[in-house]
């Protein structure tokens, strides 16, 4: 309790304060409404959305012990997504309210040492102040909308806008037999957070059957935290369909090392069951070994490593146990859910050819339009999204096929990624 108040505290007087800065703004315009009826419901919307907001944010902290943990996931959600839509909106305008501040501040000065202006100079000023202020709002609210809109299909539409990014790569030790061989990748589906959307997910699913893969490789984080947010999702995801194999592997959420556990066997418990999942699904799940793909006579492999990652994140990966027995000429795929596993270990101190990643999620915010790469994400994790090149190796870094945290995408939508190999 006394650690939510750390967080709690905080965060609602940053929030009373961003209210109060909106409001000195925003009331000369609801003040310039016509109708009273009108210029009432606006002050009560402005103050009813924040004050729930408000009570959600003291709920949660309160009642958090009280409530499912994987329940927790997502009504933690449903609050970022609300603070999201209705804060971020307000920092955009209340940098006019700012600039006007300035601004009354700067004739304050300019006023204090002109006393000797005329009065009728001073009432066509301060009517010149109004009007600028009137439109200073004005462009503060336009714009603000942007954020609002932005937020708002990010959160109802953009997380389940799911587009089919095709890559075309060529390798000179690719045998024959595997030119063509296209491989379907998803990555990171925290299933808990769908909240079980499972129509949305069908469509999905079907959208990566249109690609007809011969292998699927899904390379990670299949929950938030708990092997209960698998239940009922068997079905559908069982649907996945591949001509030659589907094989997976785990990444850092799948541990449940995000949450409180009664025993130590509980928390095994917990990743028995997430393992076990992944053959319901139809999936060959891969702990740190390797397996033989053959077409004719032509033979590659298929490395799966469990999660390795930089601290704090664990490092149950190990590569040289799951790149045992493969023979030594072999063109060789790997999946491991962490890209920044491909510059520690992989990048140049092996001759794997293609290394297929998750993880970032693009930060589920960013612009990827008219040659222009950018999300936050990237001061992370360099290697945060698409195709990576060194010399011979590649590096691919899936965008996510869920989300977590923030329930929305904002310019980078959920992905399925096809590599056809040549």
């Amino acid at each position: 309790m006394r650690a939510s108040a750390i967080f709690l505290i905080p965060l609602l007087v940053f929030m009373l304060l961003t209210d109060i800065y909106t409001w000195r703004g925003i009331k000369s315009l609801i003040a310039s409404v016509r109708f009273l009826w009108a210029r009432k419901a606006l002050r009560i919307l402005f103050w009813g959305i924040s004050g729930v907001i408000f009570l959600g944010f003291i709920l949660f902290m309160i009642g958090i012990r009280h409530v499912k943990q994987a329940e927790a996931y997502i009504f933690a959600g449903y609050l970022v997504a609300a603070f999201a839509v209705f804060y971020l909106p307000k920092f955009v305008f209340i940098v006019f309210v700012l600039i006007r501040d300035i601004q009354l501040a700067i004739l304050g000065v300019i006023k204090w040492s002109r006393k000797n202006l005329f009065i009728t100079e001073r009432r066509e000023d301060k009517g010149r102040r109004m009007d600028r202020s009137e439109f200073l709002y004005q462009m503060g609210i336009v714009l603000a909308a942007i954020p609002f809109a932005s937020v708002l299909y990010g959160v109802t539409k953009g997380k389940f806008n799911y587009r089919v990014i095709r890559e075309n790569i060529r390798f000179g030790n690719l045998p024959e037999s595997f030119k063509g061989l296209k491989i379907v990748q998803i990555s990171d589906m925290h299933l808990g957070s769908f909240n079980r959307k499972f129509e949305q997910i069908e469509k999905a699913i079907e959208l990566l059957n249109e690609q007809e893969p011969d292998l699927i490789l899904f390379t990670g984080d299949l929950v938030n935290n708990f092997a209960e947010e698998t239940d009922d999702w068997a079905p559908i995801l069982s649907r996945m369909k591949a001509g030659i194999g589907k094989y997976s592997i785990l990444g850092n959420h799948d541990y449940g090392d995000y949450s409180e556990w009664g025993s130590p066997g509980a928390k095994a418990k917990n990743l028995a069951a997430i393992k076990a999942f992944h053959k319901k699904m139809g999936f060959r799940l891969m702990l740190n070994e390797n397996e033989t793909i053959r077409i004719n006579d032509e033979e590659i492999a298929l490395i799966g490593v469990e999660n390795w990652g930089k601290p704090p994140f664990p490092q149950h990966g190990d590569l040289i146990k799951a790149m045992e027995g493969i023979n030594p000429g072999s063109f060789k795929l790997l999946m491991s859910h962490d890209p920044s596993h491909w510059d520690a270990q992989v990048l140049d101190a092996t001759d794997i050819d293609l290394t297929f990643s998750g993880h970032t999620h693009g930060m589920q915010f960013g612009i990827e339009r008219a040659g222009i790469k950018w999300s936050p994400v990237q001061y992370k994790y360099p290697r945060w999204g698409g195709l990576y090149r060194e010399s011979k190796q590649y590096l691919y870094v899936n965008r996510g096929f869920g989300y977590i945290g923030f329930p929305g995408r904002i310019g980078m939508p959920p992905e399925i990624t096809v590599v056809e190999l040549a």
